[in-house]
């Protein structure tokens, strides 16, 4: 960096102004009115990021003075995280929600917009951030396999700026917290996936920061031991040490199991922010019902059968049929319950199935495709 850069970035920043409300982001009422008074953990303003794409070597050759052109990897992105919440970052691989963490974390700096982490500012306050949070990812080549657990905690202490006399206290305490104190003295090589996964939560917690970011915590984790993680930042994370807690992940139920709400990052860009019950009312209009009849009845024009309904049908077997009622809902309802009453077939049970999380999040993430194809 340039003296002028790192001048830039030892100069106090002005806390964080409100978050603007986007076109296509909505936020919570009133929390994005008075940043001031709520006094939120992380907020951000307009972030973009765009990484060079890379050429071949054929493409190198040919063209060398061409310039590659740009991926980009975030756009315009601002959101406002409250203190003590677990707040989910929710997108597809390739989303940018890594990209997002690695800007909060100041281990990359945005092309535009800005940010603040614990009323710190990302660019000009570096080191304040760093205090302030613990980062853990699905990375083990972070740590030192030939050093035991209880050695990789005491060197990463120290670069935490841990006092020393506080370290062999402060690790062994969170040793015996993610239960590893009966392998505290193994290489750290001999460590299982889980083992791995509770030791970078340990070392995250070394210097106590009040933020973390979890990048995928439980990926290639069997699921008991992706169950005791969830538990343990549910638990303990969120509710003994009141820690703010940004969840970057894929995975929809372990959003839906810890996060009471999470935004939607889809092709670079932030779609919607909220509560699941909130996405899902998005949907309300679309009603999926369980039908059980006497015999098979033309539905066309009314409902759509889902695929792999209509089985039975056969002489005293009955017909189950999963249809899909598009529209107002109860027109929609109406409209079918009137079918079926002139088809004079016998209509054993009507009940209406609730969309999945899997239907729910594949409608969100193509409402931000065709968001972008009309963009």
């Amino acid at each position: 960096r340039s003296s002028r850069g790192r001048r830039a970035r030892d100069r106090p920043a002005a806390g964080p102004p409100p978050v603007r409300q986007g076109n296509r982001v909505r936020e919570d009422q009133g929390s994005v009115n008075s940043v001031a008074a709520a006094d939120p953990a992380i907020v951000t303003q307009g972030l973009s990021k765009s990484f060079p794409r890379r050429r071949n070597i054929l493409e190198a050759l040919r063209r060398p003075w061409r310039r590659p052109g740009r991926t980009t990897a975030l756009q315009e992105v601002s959101l406002e995280i409250r203190r003590g919440e677990v707040f989910g970052l929710l997108g597809p691989n390739g989303a940018g929600k890594t990209t997002l963490l690695k800007i909060l974390s100041c281990l990359i700096l945005p092309d535009s917009g800005r940010a603040w982490v614990n009323g710190a500012h990302v660019d000009r306050q570096e080191m304040a951030v760093k205090r302030a949070i613990g980062y853990v990812t699905s990375d083990e080549r972070s740590f030192y396999w030939r050093l035991t657990g209880a050695q990789n905690l005491a060197f990463f202490a120290r670069l935490f700026h841990v006092p020393p006399g506080d370290i062999p206290r402060r690790v062994g305490d969170l040793l015996a917290r993610m239960e590893l104190t009966g392998k505290a003295h193994e290489p750290f090589s001999s460590y299982s996936s889980g083992m791995k996964q509770r030791l970078s939560i340990a070392r995250a917690l070394l210097h106590d920061p009040p933020i973390l970011f979890l990048d995928e915590p439980t990926r290639s984790l069997d699921p008991v031991t992706a169950l005791h993680i969830r538990q343990f930042v549910r638990q303990e994370l969120a509710g003994r040490d009141g820690k703010t807690v940004l969840l970057a992940t894929h995975n929809l139920h372990e959003a839906a199991d810890l996060c009471p709400r999470m935004a939607i990052l889809a092709g670079a860009r932030l779609r919607r922010t909220g509560r699941l019950d909130e996405f899902r009312a998005l949907f309300a209009a679309d009603r999926r019902y369980q039908l059980v009849l006497d015999r098979m009845v033309d539905l066309s024009g009314v409902a759509r059968v889902l695929p792999g309904s209509g089985n039975g049908g056969g002489e005293g077997t009955p017909v189950r049929l999963l249809v899909e009622l598009m529209g107002s809902g109860e027109p929609d309802l109406s409209a079918l319950v009137a079918r079926l009453a002139q088809s004079q077939a016998r209509v054993l049970e009507l009940t209406r199935e609730e969309t999945s999380l899997e239907d729910l999040f594949q409608r969100l993430f193509k409402d931000a495709e065709d968001a972008e194809d009309a963009g």
